[in-house]
């Protein structure tokens, strides 16, 4: 067996260089812009996933039904405004506590849409125009199920704007 030299080196040259601390600091650099660019990301979902729910009246008058900003807007579609024309597009009025605005829906709404029935239509004001992509009609299950607290509004909306058109 051949001897080993035991005796400590004092060339700091041969010593090896302390890699660990470049690592640390790579490691922990990467980690903070993962965490910052996923805080980026979910906060530009949650804000994009949230739709205030507002009535035609309230646009421009309730935090939140602010026209700049996406929005689920209910109100009953107003007799004789149904405009089919443009393929592709659904062009109507849409009414609530005597407040209107002309909606145009990218698609045909189909189901049970028709006049004088309460719709929400989401999506965005643009000058003055509600600029909708999806739309619900009274009495699907999904649109009770969502906005079943104004749902009673809705009915006695309805109820006093046909009865006055049937007359």
């Amino acid at each position: 067996m051949a001897d080993m030299d035991l005796t400590p080196r004092s060339d700091p040259a041969e010593a090896a260089a302390p890699v660990k601390k470049k690592r640390n600091l790579a490691a922990m650099f990467l980690l903070f812009a993962v965490l910052v660019a996923g805080g980026v990301i979910v906060t530009q979902f949650l804000n994009s996933a949230v739709d205030y729910f507002c009535n035609v009246d309230e646009v421009g008058v309730r935090d939140g039904c602010e026209t700049e900003r996406r929005i689920r807007l209910q109100g009953t579609v107003d007799s004789g405004s149904i405009d089919q024309t443009v393929p592709g597009v659904t062009a109507f009025t849409m009414t609530f506590n005597n407040a209107t605005i002309p909606v145009r829906y990218d698609g045909d709404p189909g189901g049970i849409f028709q006049e004088c029935i309460p719709v929400v239509v989401h999506g965005e004001i643009r000058d003055d125009v509600l600029e909708g992509d999806r739309l619900e009609v009274k009495h699907s299950d999904e649109y009770e199920a969502a906005n079943d607290e104004n749902l009673a509004a809705a009915n006695a909306q309805v109820e006093s704007e046909c009865a006055l058109i049937s007359t």
